[in-house]
């Protein structure tokens, strides 16, 4: 019989639970990757993600020819696919990792399912380290991860029988008809090069993580890095982990640099752990009290404004256009983008979080939805944090290098008004011919979306459905909710 190991985010054969179980059978194994063309014509799909995985995918390829067993590449619905399968190889059984996936990915594993057990197909889904299936509260969760974390790595099979089917192609952007998306300076995927970042991170970079994580300026080198090659599995979180506890034994190596980067993956998990217990949550507020805050509609020439660059606040463009080209910012102008999105523009976060998504090589279901409800003060259980998008320019990017490299139509701006032009004498020649005037005014906009936002949490019912949320969702037990006196600047953590 044979075994058709189904890839999904997991393109590694290091730390693959799946395949080693796959290996463990009898008769051959057929590693698959199924190019879904209705999961990459979804809106939160792109052309950016698509090259990551098939630069991945090519080196998974080579590793498995290796041990012996090509990686078979086909293009189509999953079910039609596996059927097919089935059809030729007869009696065979699927193995795989659980995915935390959107919701399309969610309802077809579901018909996956039922097709399997439909054919009488026994179909073996291994978890990911640190997530757990079916969970209904989060008491004793973080022990588990932590447990999970510290377990020996899957061992990869020295060989594997051949199985003689033919490889296939693997497709371009072009054959998934994605839209144009160039990205000049994408990080390119394959584990290769996820391990190399790994190293360098942990062996040089580390050393300025604390203190350049947080700005757009320098983030770029003091982060690790590594997210897109944890989303789509070229390195496993085990691994990852195991990496980094390692160094931080070492004489001379930044712990406390590297304890941070290891709360932050626990963060992580935490976030994807969201996701896997309520995945509505990717076009539902996790609190219903607030579907109503914001228009369902969006403002279309805010909407077009801020996802162009073009709001007239200097530092919130400039991230636009850095993520625009690179597919890639730091995790706090991640939130500043979605928080000003939602407050200041008063903008639906689904609408505002697919665009994100589209954008984020490195997109990850788990954290992105979490994260977008999050910023937009929608989950009912965390502080409303509202950025200062001129504070955060100021703080972030103190002599505006930032900021002139991204809007470069800005740099007759002298520094002192850089991050608020408006207020420059010149502004008049400026603003509303090189460059927009600001579309809102920051400071009343961040008012009235703090009243408004604070005013649902008075209505009847709202306490007893946070207290219900609090206990399915939150990691511990966090302190009452109080009403800030002033607008904050920036969030409590970061990722």
């Amino acid at each position: 019989m044979i075994t058709i190991l189904w890839f999904k985010r997991d393109l590694r054969v290091e730390d693959n639970p799946a395949l080693a179980a796959a290996a463990a059978g009898e008769g051959p194994v057929l590693p698959l990757y199924i190019v879904e063309p209705e999961y990459w014509a979804l809106p939160d799909s792109s052309a950016r993600q698509w090259r990551f995985v098939a630069e991945s995918l090519l080196g998974l390829a080579e590793d498995l020819a290796r041990l012996g067993a090509p990686l078979a590449v086909r293009m189509g619905d999953a079910v039609e696919v596996l059927e097919g399968l089935r059809t030729t190889h007869g009696a065979m059984r699927l193995v795989s990792h659980e995915e935390t996936g959107n919701l399309w990915t969610f309802a077809r594993d579901g018909r996956v399912t039922d097709w399997a057990r439909g054919q009488g197909v026994e179909w073996l889904e291994l978890p990911q380290p640190g997530i757990t299936r079916g969970l209904s509260h989060r008491r004793g969760w973080a022990g588990r991860r932590d447990k999970a974390m510290r377990m020996a790595q899957a061992d990869a099979p020295k060989a594997l029988a051949p199985h003689g089917v033919a490889p296939g192609e693997t497709p371009d952007a072009q054959d998934l008809r994605l839209r144009f998306d160039p990205c000049p300076e994408r990080q390119k995927g394959g584990r290769t090069r996820g391990l190399d970042l790994m190293q360098s991170f942990l062996e040089m970079r580390a050393s300025g993580y604390l203190r350049g994580m947080s700005s757009p300026v320098t983030g770029a080198a003091a982060c690790s890095r590594l997210s897109p090659h944890l989303a789509f599995g070229t390195l496993s979180p085990r691994e990852v982990v195991q990496s980094l506890d390692c160094r931080r034994r070492e004489e001379g190596a930044p712990k406390r640099a590297l304890s941070a980067f290891s709360s932050r993956v626990a963060w992580r998990d935490h976030f994807m752990q969201k996701l896997e217990s309520a995945p509505q949550m990717e076009t539902h507020c996790l609190h219903p009290a607030y579907e109503a805050l914001r228009p369902r509609a969006p403002d279309a020439e805010r909407l077009e404004a801020w996802k162009q660059g073009e709001t007239g606040l200097p530092f919130v463009d400039a991230c636009m256009r850095q993520l625009i080209h690179t597919g890639w910012i730091n995790f706090r102008m991640r939130a500043m983008l979605m928080a000003v999105a939602s407050y200041h523009l008063w903008l639906d976060w689904r609408v505002t979080g697919l665009h994100l998504a589209r954008l984020f090589t490195d997109y990850e279901p788990g954290i992105h939805w979490p994260q977008a409800q999050m910023q937009s003060g929608v989950t009912g259980m965390n502080t409303p944090r509202i950025y200062n998008p001129v504070k955060q320019g100021l703080d972030q990017d103190p002599d505006g290098a930032f900021v002139r490299k991204w809007v470069p139509e800005l740099r007759p701006v002298p520094n002192a008004h850089l991050h608020a032009p408006w207020d420059w004498g010149g502004a008049g020649r400026l603003l509303g011919h090189g460059y927009p005037a600001p579309i809102v005014d920051p400071m009343k906009a961040a008012r009235a979306a703090r009243t408004r936002v604070w005013g649902v949490r008075d209505a009847p019912g709202f306490r007893e459905d946070r207290e219900a949320l609090l206990a399915r969702h939150a990691a511990g037990r966090p302190k009452p909710l109080r009403k800030p006196r002033k607008i904050p600047t920036q969030l409590s953590f970061e990722i």
